[in-house]
């Protein structure tokens, strides 16, 4: 049973991952876009869509397939797992600033450059690159 919740637990990060490095790149066409055109409206589908239906389902069994799997596994004494919590912690928090950012084009409020979106998309990338290291290597 571990090794099918294992399985679930990737596919969930997989695609919760996918989201998190896609949705900033539709900030960045978003940004780029004149408020109320059909471009915009598209975007805004777009972007409700993946974070609703996909993002944020992905995240929740991400995180409750985790934490079976340390509970099963007898993890939660270890170091690289506290680590990489941490880093998942700051990744939930990445993607809850994506939902405001998200409302904030859905409102037409959007302040921000694509510029600004560029940066907010690599995030996500140095988070699963430290995730990845503590999952594997275990350091500590």
């Amino acid at each position: 049973m571990f090794l099918w919740i294992k399985v679930l637990h990737v596919l969930a990060i997989i695609s919760w991952m996918a989201g998190l490095l896609y949705l900033p790149r539709l900030f960045v066409y978003h940004a780029q876009t004149s408020p109320g055109s059909s471009q915009s409206e598209t975007f805004k589908i777009m972007e409700r869509r993946l974070y609703k239906a996909i993002m944020t389902p992905a995240m929740i069994v991400a995180w409750a397939s985790g934490a079976l799997l340390i509970w099963l596994g007898g993890f939660i004494s270890d170091g690289w797992l506290h680590a990489k919590l941490g880093l998942v912690l700051i990744l939930t928090a990445s993607h809850i600033h994506m939902n405001q950012l998200r409302q904030t084009f859905d409102e037409d409020k959007n302040k921000k450059s694509d510029r600004y979106f560029r940066v907010l998309n690599e995030i996500p990338t140095l988070l699963m690159i430290g995730i990845v290291i503590f999952v594997i290597v275990k350091p500590f």
